[in-house]
């Protein structure tokens, strides 16, 4: 079942970032990457019954989502890393009914990582090239 985002929520869209943010930085600093993933995979389509493939309404609803997290990004006290970015926005998504889960790909030499969401195998909140030049760590 699918959600839609009444007109004008945006102000509300953006308060939910901003909590789901601050969300994330409590279970980081309490239990680390281990409690941060295991909210992912609690949440992952994996593990939903009932999720289907994201219709054409979702691109609507995943974009506004997008939006949202980038524009509350700049205003949080503290730099937001892909992860966290990559968390909340699945998080959302999730909420929405969107089938997102969270991508850990990494490069080996020279060393380098990124952290995206993928909808339906498309990356939905970032460049597509890291879906291709990296290689994929983990799935939450």
């Amino acid at each position: 079942m699918q959600v839609e985002m009444p007109a004008g929520t945006s102000a509300l869209l953006c308060a939910r970032v901003l909590c789901e943010l601050i969300r994330y930085d409590l279970l980081f600093a309490c239990r680390g990457l281990r409690g941060v993933r295991r909210v992912g995979q609690a949440l992952s389509p994996a593990n939903r019954t009932g999720v289907s493939t994201p219709g054409a309404g979702s691109i609507e609803i995943e974009s506004t989502i997008c939006e949202a997290v980038r524009s509350v990004a700049p205003f949080y006290w503290k730099p937001i890393r892909c992860l966290q970015r990559s968390i909340v926005t699945a998080r959302l998504m999730q909420h929405h009914g969107i089938p997102a889960e969270v991508v850990i790909g990494y490069r080996p030499t020279p060393f380098f990582s990124h952290a995206w969401v993928e909808v339906g195998g498309r990356a939905a909140n970032d460049s597509p090239t890291y879906q291709k030049r990296l290689q994929v760590l983990e799935r939450l």
